[in-house]
């Protein structure tokens, strides 16, 4: 059935009075559903959470079916005359393993409405900030940027929400801003005002939505982007400050101190086409900084990574290195923030190898291998259903910390 005339027929069992209206609007229906199957392994607490010693502690090889990203959604536009327009996308998170989940819901996921023109569009709602519109360039975009094969876990903390120092975050309360397209530039700003009127329970300090205590404090999200995209040419710049989203102790433990986050991200890409007899070759390169505030000072990290797209017949093969150095910076050692950690033996290493297949243009296959290779103290993890690693107090010499690692068998269908 024509995904117009179902949408139309849903809108019209919410409120008949709508249906006319909704008669003159674009409106679609869409979908995707993403699972697979996974066997990962790395050390883990045998009695649960992530701080053990190597004692009590072992490295089984687990089997999952997870649901990647999979969503539900309803999104449309009205006319409204001298090239004004009228948007709304309603997205839901959908749970392919079980079915449903706390994560799941309406409007779980990129959720807005807004004005668009020749001028650029508006919008306000529920959605990613636009450092996450870079991720494709450099990302495992063969295999949709999701699942345990995510290539930002390491790059922006992906799994970590606002209070905990994550970046590339589905915040809410949004009012955003896109440019058009001059001459191969795009541009975005965006602005969570991190207030208390959605949902409060998230922890800590209202996770990526706020909380009341966020409103008292004037807490704020600001993040923007800037991309070129030209031929087998991309580029792009982006950032994304917390202002006063987190707090902290002063060492005394008698005051509560807001803290400023900063993390800025630069990347690009070239696509060389077909080079010998069917294979392609597209190159990408990416360099995070990050900085957050502490007690004890600044505690800095710096990403580099490089990938390889390789077309091959009706497949991609996909190769990416990265690598985060230590904690840095005029914090204390042991300071940490998120999966920052300050001091040496707490970066890491993270390499993957992958392949997709396109059975049609809406459905595919994907296969491929992770590894997280953790310095000792290192906590990193996976960023799309994550795995609880073994992670250890710094300077603790009697243990070392979990090296995640997963083989992945997937399909994706969109409709």
């Amino acid at each position: 059935m024509n995904k117009k005339l179902v949408a139309l027929a849903v809108a019209g069992a919410f409120a008949l009075p709508l249906a006319a209206e909704a008669q003159t609007a674009n409106v679609t229906l869409y979908g995707r559903a993403n699972i697979d199957m996974e066997f990962v392994n790395g050390s883990t607490c045998n009695a649960g959470g992530n701080a053990c010693t190597n004692a009590n502690s072992s490295n089984p090889t687990v089997f999952r079916i997870s649901s990647n990203s999979s969503r539900f959604g309803m999104r449309g536009t009205e006319s409204l005359g001298g090239g004004l327009s009228a948007i709304f996308q309603l997205e839901s998170n959908v749970s392919w393993d079980t079915g449903n989940s706390c994560s799941s819901g309406i409007a779980s996921r990129e959720t807005y409405a807004g004005l668009q023109g020749s001028w650029g569009r508006v919008t306000m709602g529920k959605f990613l900030m636009p450092q996450d519109d870079v991720h494709g360039i450099f990302g495992n975009a063969p295999t949709l940027l999701t699942s345990i094969l995510s290539t930002a876990d390491v790059w922006a903390q992906g799994n970590l929400n606002k209070g905990q120092g994550g970046w590339d975050a589905r915040t809410g309360n949004n009012i955003r801003y896109d440019g058009p397209n001059i001459m191969g530039f795009t541009g975005a700003l965006q602005a969570s005002t991190r207030d208390d009127s959605g949902n409060t329970t998230q922890t800590p300090f209202g996770g990526d939505n706020g909380d009341h205590t966020s409103n008292l404090r004037h807490a704020f999200v600001i993040g923007g982007n800037l991309i070129y995209s030209n031929g087998p040419f991309q580029a792009a710049g982006a950032f994304e400050t917390n202002q006063k989203v987190r707090q902290y102790l002063n060492t005394d433990g008698s005051v509560r101190t807001n803290a400023n986050d900063y993390d800025y991200t630069l990347t690009a890409a070239y696509d060389f086409g077909t080079i010998y007899q069917g294979f392609g070759l597209r190159i990408a390169g990416v360099f995070e900084q990050t900085k957050y505030d502490t007690p004890t000072g600044d505690l800095k990290r710096n990403f580099w990574g490089v990938s390889g797209t390789i077309p091959v017949g009706g497949g991609k093969i996909y190769l990416f290195y990265r690598q985060a150095s230590d904690g840095k910076g005029g914090a204390a050692n042991g300071e940490q923030v998120g999966y920052v950690v300050k001091g040496s033996d707490t970066g890491t290493q993270q390499w993957e190898a992958t392949y997709s297949y396109n059975l049609s243009p809406r459905t595919l296959l994907y296969t491929g291998y992770v590894k997280l290779q953790n310095d000792q103290y290192a906590p990193y993890t996976f960023n799309i259903n994550s795995y609880a690693i073994r992670t250890c107090t710094y300077g603790v010499s009697n243990c070392s910390a979990g090296r995640p690692g997963g083989f992945v068998m997937g399909f994706a269908h969109f409709f």
